[in-house]
């Protein structure tokens, strides 16, 4: 009986543990999901919520109200306008991007809807901000990390481990290449081996905590390059999840 028991407390545990990833991936905190609601996206944004998933994508990395959050390459700022709602008005968003190719950030930077997101004109390099922050956020451009000159990946992972507060959440979301091929494809298909962030990221000092598969996709045998033909806005992508 006593046996029994330890048995069904230890599952117990062991499904409470595991049901928060479950649940994220499930079922977005409704902070979350009003953010993505937010009538200040532009429609081209909106219309690619089908193909991103944004809220079961940030649920499952785990993103709270009031975070400091670092949007590294935002390009025009998909993730950046979501991040702001959700961190809400005690958070803050830093967009980090070359100034040359980040007029899109700075007019949301400047927009009063996003008061707390600030713009910071990134030179490819180790990261260096003015406070810790809570979450750290890349999407679809850990790739390009090996394909800029001015990057060491790994001095520039280290920068991000510090740059982060004990605890601190790394998210890498990008699109799979075919497993084993390592760093190969990283300019040519624009893709990347999953197995090789782990690796890079975990030697910064990072813990890895989980994966989530809400963008796989089967279908997609990850050999063409992600901005063509039919694979487009449905490739593979893993998002993976590191702690400090």
């Amino acid at each position: 009986m006593l046996r029994s028991t330890v048995l069904a407390a230890s599952f117990a545990f062991a499904f409470a543990a595991a049901a928060p990833a479950f649940a994220a991936d499930m079922a977005p905190p409704a902070f979350i999901t009003k953010a993505v609601a937010d009538a200040g996206r532009p429609a081209a944004d909106k219309d690619a919520d089908a193909d991103r998933l944004p809220a079961a994508t940030l649920a499952f990395a785990g993103l709270k109200e009031g975070d400091k959050v670092v949007d590294l390459f935002p390009g025009g700022g998909y993730f950046t306008r979501i991040f702001s709602k959700a961190v809400g008005g005690v958070g803050k968003v830093f967009a980090l991007a070359p100034g040359a190719r980040a007029d899109a950030v700075k007019a949301i930077a400047a927009d009063p809807q996003y008061k707390n997101v600030t713009f910071v004109d990134f030179t490819p390099g180790p990261v260096k901000l003015t406070e810790p922050v809570d979450f750290f956020w890349t999407s679809r451009n850990y790739h390009d990390f090996h394909n800029i000159a001015a990057i060491d990946v790994a001095a520039l992972n280290k920068s991000i481990y510090d740059s982060l507060k004990p605890g601190g959440i790394y998210i890498v979301l990008d699109h799979a290449a075919v497993t084993g091929s390592g760093v190969t494809a990283t300019s040519t298909l624009h893709r990347i081996d999953a197995e090789v962030v782990k690796k890079e990221v975990t030697a910064a000092g990072f813990k890895f905590v989980g994966e989530s598969k809400v963008l796989a996709h089967p279908a997609d045998d990850r050999t063409g390059k992600v901005f063509e033909g039919a694979v487009k806005g449905k490739t593979d992508q893993f998002i993976l999840k590191f702690q400090k």
